[in-house]
């Protein structure tokens, strides 16, 4: 499991010119991306690695700051781009293993108390956010 971390003043993702999810204020835009051999203890690990990442203001987490975080499926982050000109998408997992293990990314995200906004699983979305910083962070499961 992949995750981008990005301290941000505000961020917004549309979905068909409707704002399906936002910051309410100053938080984090969590991009995740899954591989076919992540788990559901991957997806808990990273969140709360994301909830208590002293990336903050004063160095302090969004945890201690209660602040919101925009969390946005992203496939794209297990492009193999390696050969040719054009993205291999083959690292990516369908959306059958994909979508439950970012659902259970969120889910451990809410039992830890934070406020979590989502774009909508799948879709074209158009993610607008001003980087604070700026602070962009990549985590990965496998190392």
């Amino acid at each position: 499991m992949r995750v981008v971390v990005q301290r941000a003043s505000s961020a917004s993702v549309t979905v068909d010119g409707e704002v399906v999810g936002s910051l309410p204020g100053p938080g984090l835009v969590v991009l995740v991306g899954v591989t076919h051999d992540d788990t559901e203890a991957d997806a808990t690990r990273l969140a709360e690695k994301v909830w208590t990442l002293r990336v903050l203001e004063g160095e302090r987490s969004a945890e201690q700051e209660s602040a919101p975080l925009l969390v946005v499926s992203q496939f794209t982050l297990y492009a193999d781009t390696r050969k040719g000109r054009r993205p291999s998408w083959n690292a990516a997992a369908p959306r059958p293993v994909s979508e439950p293990l970012v659902e259970a990314f969120v889910a451990a995200l809410r039992a830890r108390g934070a406020h979590v906004e989502t774009g909508v699983f799948g879709a074209m979305m158009q993610v607008a956010l001003v980087n604070d910083g700026p602070m962009t962070l990549l985590l990965d499961s496998q190392t």
